[in-house]
C-alpha cells in the first residue's frame, strides 16, 4: 500500500459504495479495545476505531501483523490505519494491514486532535453561560445553594465530561449539552404539571448526572474509573448533593426528595437506578432524561448520517434502526 493514499474520515468511509476492497488510510483514535479469547485458546481484540464523525467495529487476530500494535496502544490510542474496507452483518467492519502509533510531535500537528474528538454541536461556553440561568432561577435559597455547591466542586470538569461512553451524548461537552437540553425541556413541560415542585424538579435535573464527573475519566477516550466501577455515577452523585445539601443546611424533605431525584432517575433497576421514582419530581426528571438521551441518540445519528443510506445502523439504545432521510418537502 501506498503511503499515498488520502486520509478518510470515518463518515467519508461509511459513505463509500459498492467498497468492499478498497485500500484507505486514515487517523483514528482507539475508543474501545476488549481482549477476548478464541475457543482454540488464541487471544483476539474487539476494538472500536473513530474519529469526530463517527466511529466502527473490527476484530484483530493474534496472527495478524497489526494485533500487538493495536494492543500496545491501548484505549486513548492514536494510530495511523492503512487497510481494505470490509462488512460484517451490513456494518463496516475493515481489514487493518498497517497501523503505526503518532508520536507526540504529530499529535501535535494542527488541527489534528479537533479532527479526532467529537464534541457537541453547540458551543460549550454559550452552554455554559446558559446553565447558570438555569440555577439562578431555583428560588429556594438553600436548594439553589446546594446546586451552585455542587459545580462549584466539579464545574471545570462537568462542562467536558461525556455524558456516556457510547449511548448518547457520548462526546466532549455531552454531560453539559444533555443537561441544558433536559433543563429547558423541564422549563417548557412544568405549566402542565402543577403537582411537580419547579425548584426540586430543576435542581434534580442539573445534578442528576453530576456523578458522571467522577465516574469516567480519559481525554480521547472515555472510559469508567476505578470509583465508577465499583460504586457508579447514581451513587456517586447521590453523595456529592448530599454532602453539598447539609453543607447548605437544606431542610431534611427538600434534601430527602432531591437525594431520592437521582438516586431514581435511571428509570429502572437494571438501568442502573437504585431504586424506582416513587415521588411527583422523580418521575417528571426520569422521564425527561429518558427523553433526552433517546433524542440525544437521534440527533447524533442523523448528524452523522450520509446521502446515500436511507437507515442507520442498528442502535442499541433504540433497539432499532433509524430513519435518516427528512421528510420530503410538502407540495
Amino acid at each position: 500500500m501506498s503511503d499515498e493514499l488520502p486520509l478518510l474520515s470515518v463518515r467519508e468511509l461509511k459513505a463509500l459504495e459498492d467498497a468492499s476492497g478498497r485500500p484507505f488510510a486514515s487517523v483514528l483514535v482507539v475508543k474501545k479495545l476488549a481482549i477476548k479469547t478464541a475457543s482454540n485458546g488464541n487471544p483476539f481484540l474487539v476494538l472500536d476505531l473513530g474519529d469526530r464523525t463517527g466511529s466502527f467495529g473490527c476484530t484483530l487476530f493474534s496472527d495478524g501483523t497489526v494485533f500487538d500494535t493495536v494492543k500496545a496502544a491501548g484505549e486513548g490510542g492514536v494510530l495511523r490505519i492503512e487497510g481494505r474496507v470490509d462488512y460484517y452483518q451490513g456494518r463496516l467492519s475493515p481489514k487493518l494491514l498497517k497501523v503505526t502509533p503518532l508520536s507526540e510531535d504529530e499529535l501535535g500537528a494542527p488541527g489534528l486532535i479537533d479532527n479526532l474528538v467529537e464534541v457537541a454541536p453547540e458551543p460549550a461556553a454559550e452552554l455554559w453561560a446558559e446553565f447558570q440561568t438555569f440555577i439562578d432561577s431555583i428560588t429556594h435559597d438553600e436548594l439553589r445553594m446546594t446546586v451552585r455547591g455542587v459545580f462549584e466542586e466539579i464545574g471545570d470538569t462537568f462542562k467536558w465530561t461525556p455524558a456516556a461512553v457510547s449511548m448518547h451524548h457520548a462526546y466532549r461537552h455531552g454531560l453539559l449539552e444533555h443537561t441544558i437540553h433536559m433543563a429547558r425541556a423541564c422549563k417548557a413541560l412544568l405549566p402542565l404539571y402543577r403537582e411537580v415542585d419547579a425548584d426540586l424538579a430543576m435542581a434534580g435535573i442539573l445534578l442528576h448526572d453530576t456523578g458522571k464527573t467522577i465516574e469516567y475519566e480519559g481525554s480521547l477516550a472515555t472510559k469508567r474509573s476505578r470509583k465508577g466501577i465499583l460504586q457508579g455515577h447514581v451513587v456517586l452523585g447521590y453523595q456529592l448533593a448530599r454532602k453539598h445539601g447539609i453543607k447548605s443546611r437544606l431542610d431534611a424533605e427538600r434534601l430527602e426528595r432531591l437525594e431520592h431525584i437521582v438516586l431514581s432517575h435511571q428509570g429502572e433497576p437494571e438501568w442502573g437506578a437504585a431504586v424506582y421514582a416513587a415521588t411527583p419530581e422523580a418521575v417528571f426528571v426520569s422521564m425527561i432524561d429518558n427523553l433526552d438521551a433517546k433524542m440525544g441518540m437521534v440527533q447524533r445519528t442523523l448528524r452523522q448520517a450520509n446521502e446515500h443510506d436511507e437507515f442507520s445502523e442498528r442502535l442499541m439504545g433504540l433497539n432499532s434502526v433509524l430513519l435518516t432521510k427528512p421528510v420530503s418537502p410538502a407540495k
